[in-house]
């Protein structure tokens, strides 16, 4: 198996999301022949504006692509897009041998995937992301992959025309292990985030002040530095909706239980977000548990 270069394969690219429409573009800017497919038609039109081709089904991507990459979000979205009657399974003969699950999804779910696809000839690959937006525009995403060495190395020119840090990790399964892992260390950190704001306003700071000085010091991150102005002004526009967190911090706890670990962050954590959740905020940005805890902290004066 060669590695693909852009002039030698067509590489496919399903899911042209907030995330995955920019990373399609990057793909293509970066000299590669990219067929997209994606439910809603404008989001279609907009990367062919930027130098995509468009496929009328995921069939028609699976027979002519050898590489195909998704970002939906779960598994049950990608097995959508695998078992339709115009699916990435559709033609006896595809040109698919190799399917890159790059949305954040269950460990444990991804490598049963992987087994079940095996004898068909497809291998997986899940290479979750982490960066959001920015990441995704900017090609400066940080990949995670976990499959067999050879497929990694295999798709590694794709993912490296997406973001700056590319890493295997280990076996299929192992690129959601980790990436589980980031958003354990990403919810938490806006957890503790909120938390600061809500103290500091109690006692009469303000929140830009605070986030300023804490983003000049040693609790400044990147997580700070592209949800202040969310804490800030209080705006909970999403650029990653709470919802997707919530869903993320569940194979946190799935994983924990999995390797007999307590984690007593990831409990408060995850219950933290399925509140938010409770309470119909899912679809605002994952700062919104600021709103949570400061509606707490009302309530218990």
């Amino acid at each position: 198996m060669t590695s693909p270069s852009p002039r030698s394969a067509t590489v496919g690219f399903v899911g042209l999301g907030a995330m995955g429409l920019p990373m399609a573009a990057n793909l293509a800017g970066a000299g590669f022949d990219v067929l997209v497919w994606n439910r809603g038609r404008p989001a279609l039109d907009s990367a062919v504006a930027v130098g995509c081709r468009a496929a009328e089904h995921p069939g028609q991507v699976a027979a002519t692509a050898p590489v195909v990459l998704s970002m939906l979000p779960d598994l049950p979205q990608v097995r959508d897009v695998l078992d339709r009657p115009d699916g990435l399974l559709a033609d006896p003969a595809p040109a698919l041998h190799t399917l890159v699950v790059m949305g954040t999804v269950s460990p444990a779910g991804v490598r049963a995937l992987a087994d079940e696809l095996r004898p068909r000839g497809l291998t997986v690959v899940d290479a979750p992301v982490s960066g959001g937006v920015t990441g995704a525009r900017d090609a400066t995403l940080s990949i995670m992959a976990g499959g067999p060495e050879t497929a990694v190395e295999h798709v590694r020119p794709y993912l490296a025309a997406l973001g700056s840090t590319v890493r295997r990790m280990g076996d299929t399964g192992a690129g959601s292990l980790a990436k589980a892992c980031n958003q354990l260390v990403v919810a938490g950190t806006l957890v503790a985030l909120a938390e600061a704001v809500v103290l500091g306003e109690r006692g009469g700071l303000q929140p830009a002040a605070l986030l300023e000085v804490l983003a000049g010091g040693l609790a400044a991150s990147e997580v700070l530095a592209q949800k202040r102005h969310h804490l800030t002004d209080g705006d909970f526009t999403p650029s990653g909706p709470a919802r997707y967190l919530d869903k993320d911090l569940g194979f946190v706890v799935q994983s924990a239980a999995d390797g007999h670990v307590t984690l007593p962050l990831s409990d408060t954590v995850a219950g933290l977000y399925a509140s938010v959740v409770a309470q119909g905020l899912g679809d605002l940005d994952n700062s919104v548990v600021l709103h949570l805890l400061r509606s707490r902290s009302t309530t218990e004066d």
